[in-house]
């Protein structure tokens, strides 16, 4: 039996979105009254909405193009489809408090705890329980994140990405940058806003999907993350 974990925020006019980043606006564009040449109509039923939002909307993916200016033309299209179709595992780090370091030593300890190996080629996902904690509070903007340090280590196991429920994957004006630009440096990625990661906890090993949008030059896709376990 085929069970799937949706790891995905909603997407909604008014979400919380990381600092100067565009807020989202949806409007109806059509209405199936227009559409159907109704007179008068009491009613406006959405046959198509018009979206405004930033590709860094809700859970979504980096491109290595943002990480810095010297990787121009490393945009969302062109990274393999294989980075996004993964094995995937979550560690435990719920005990982490707001603005937090995660450090590479804490990454072995969880590992052990799990009984888990990071294998070349997989996604590693970073629970916090941030976002059940915090998402849109005054505090949504102070998780957990990961160093600089521990952003190399996972980096020299040959990962595709990770993936946190944050907003961002460091710590802002701590490790957030750094951590940015080793992934640019060293070719592989994260998700940032990830939710439900606490129904992965101790389950070991999964199948990864997490598909961006074909967003020719782009920095990022928002993208529906699920993990998937066949029992």
């Amino acid at each position: 039996m085929t069970e799937i974990i949706d790891l995905s925020q909603e997407i909604y006019e008014g979400m919380p979105v990381f600092k100067s980043l565009p807020q989202v606006k949806m409007e109806i564009h059509n209405t199936h009254e227009e559409w159907s040449d109704e007179i008068n109509p009491t009613t406006k039923t959405p046959a198509v909405y018009k979206l405004e939002l930033g590709e860094h909307t809700g859970t979504h993916v980096d491109a290595i193009n943002h990480m810095a200016k010297e990787h121009v033309g490393k945009s969302i299209d062109t990274m393999p489809l294989s980075m996004f179709y993964t094995e995937g595992i979550c560690l435990d780090f719920s005990h982490k408090d707001f603005r937090e370091l995660i450090t590479s030593e804490d990454v072995k300890k969880e590992l052990g705890k799990e009984n888990l190996t990071i294998k070349a080629g997989d996604t590693v996902l970073i629970y916090t329980d941030h976002y059940r904690k915090a998402f849109n509070t005054e505090n949504w903007g102070n998780g957990p994140g990961i160093t600089a340090e521990c952003c190399r280590w996972l980096g020299n196991q040959k990962i595709a990405a990770f993936g946190v429920e944050t907003m961002s994957p460091g710590v802002p004006k701590i490790s957030n940058k750094e951590v940015h630009y080793i992934c640019g440096e060293m070719g592989f990625t994260h998700y940032e806003n990830m939710i439900n990661l606490y129904q992965l906890i101790g389950r070991g090993r999964f199948r990864f999907i997490a598909l961006p949008l074909k967003i020719r030059g782009g920095t990022g896709s928002p993208v529906r993350a699920v993990a998937i376990f066949n029992e």
